[in-house]
């Protein structure tokens, strides 16, 4: 049996190998528990093993006395609005996010709206392990009702704020491709984009229940909806992943601008009209900090994955945040990452441009990404990880999240996932050709101490 991926992303694993209904069940039961028998939001994604999930985590969480308020199929974001809007005690987001067919996950919320953080998780594990499980009699078992205005809650969350000039918006009639990857954001962004007067052309936007294409949102993996956008003349193409809480975008020439620039477009347009610092992870583009520096803010960096980077979000009083994976998160709608979000600020920063998104993102500090991930199987990422930082300690380096190897035109980065029993491996360069020299260093040192590992 395959083990589960356990982390501040939640549970994880491929169903009927390390996540099954029994597993579900009693973490179900268990996070039931640790909010102490309160109300719960759930949601799931489209995925075709969502209603066994589903139903698995149910029986866990009315067991111990939890009425839960079902979202249906819904983007995370929008569960964690709903959370967050509510009196309730906490949510779970049925969702493997990025991760492919097989796979499926629990992503657990506090009452906030926010990812569980180091310190919640642990408790939640005490009790799943320990088996401190509040059981309750027959006749207080928790029910189950359905709640179908979610989405359209979070539409207009999102449209009343005062950032957008709607109006304006309205008036340019934008032509949007959309590719939702038949995941949860099929109904969200095209219901938004019909909001803001936009002419929508539909890419992937039936829920099957299978991925029709490689559910991350890379470059590599949109090269349709580039063609789309380029076919029917669209001003910009937006590529979600399956829980739509990623957002990357193709401008109107069909080329991806990459989806580090989700959030640096986001950050350019928030710090123009108000200064406060930004904060990312280790892994996102050195584009933010020119950004910042532009901008005259400070900027800070976080471990991988939502809830450090919200939690630092938090500490310094961040204006605009996010993750290089195309995740916006803007506190004054809520502190999650949102694609619904990402998509309104593109727009605005079109119509504020007065020119083509080709053309805007000439504008914008250039440097290339590359990303590659390495399977490590039953290895122990913290064993090669210390074999990486004794090989290159004698090097700039920090040590936030892995090792990030930082040189003056570039840098590289090791980092176990939280969410696959992989190494995720980023470079950075001025260009395609320093980045991918830094990539197979990276690569290359990797594959060289993985055997060291296993002894």
């Amino acid at each position: 049996m395959k083990r589960l991926m356990i982390s501040v992303s939640g549970i994880r694993g491929v169903v009927g190998e390390g996540l099954t209904p029994d597993v579900i069940t009693e973490y179900s039961a268990a996070f039931g528990s640790y909010c102490e028998g309160g109300k719960i939001i759930v949601g799931r994604d489209s995925r075709s093993t969502g209603a066994m999930v589903r139903y698995a985590a149910l029986a866990g969480l009315v067991s111990v006395g939890c009425d839960v308020v079902d979202l249906g199929i819904a983007a995370t974001p929008t569960i964690q609005l709903a959370v967050e809007k509510s009196d309730a005690a906490g949510g779970i987001a049925f969702t493997a996010s990025h991760n492919p067919d097989e796979w499926n996950a629990l992503k657990f919320f506090s009452a906030d709206g926010l990812f569980l953080d180091e310190a919640q998780s642990m408790r939640l594990k005490e009790i799943k392990d320990d088996w401190l499980v509040n059981w309750v009699p027959w006749d207080e078992i928790g029910h189950v009702t359905d709640y179908k205005d979610a989405v359209d809650d979070h539409i207009k969350v999102v449209l009343d704020h005062p950032l957008f000039d709607i109006p304006a918006i309205r008036k340019r009639n934008f032509k949007v491709a959309v590719d939702a990857v038949g995941g949860a954001g099929c109904n969200l962004i095209p219901s938004l984009l019909a909001e803001l007067g936009c002419e929508v052309v539909k890419l992937n936007c039936e829920i099957t229940g299978r991925f029709p294409r490689s559910p991350e949102p890379l470059a590599e993996n949109i090269t349709d909806l580039g063609e789309l956008v380029r076919k029917e003349h669209c001003d910009l193409g937006l590529a979600l992943d399956p829980d739509a809480d990623r957002l990357s975008i193709v401008d109107d020439q069909g080329n991806p601008i990459g989806e580090e620039y989700t959030l640096a477009i986001a950050a350019r347009l928030v710090l123009a009209s108000e200064k406060g610092p930004l904060v990312t992870n280790v892994s996102t583009t050195r584009a933010l900090d020119d950004i910042a520096l532009q901008a005259g803010v400070p900027i800070y960096r976080s471990k991988v994955g939502e809830i450090y980077v919200v939690r630092k979000m938090q500490e310094v009083g961040a204006l605009i945040g996010g993750e290089g994976n195309g995740g916006v998160i803007f506190p004054g709608i809520h502190l999650g990452r949102d694609s619904a979000v990402g998509s309104v600020m593109a727009l605005q920063t079109l119509v504020k441009a007065g020119k083509p998104l080709s053309e805007v993102m000439q504008t914008f500090p250039k440097y290339v990404i590359s990303k590659q991930k390495i399977s490590i199987m039953d290895l122990h990422p913290d064993d090669i990880l210390a074999k990486l930082h004794a090989h290159y300690k004698e090097e700039e380096h920090d040590e936030t999240d892995g090792l990030k190897v930082i040189r003056p035109d570039g840098w590289f980065q090791m980092r176990a996932s939280n969410t696959e029993p992989i190494l995720r491996i980023f470079a950075e360069g001025k260009d395609q050709a320093g980045a991918d020299a830094l990539i197979q260093e990276a690569v290359k040192t990797v594959e060289e101490i993985m055997p060291q590992a296993e002894e």
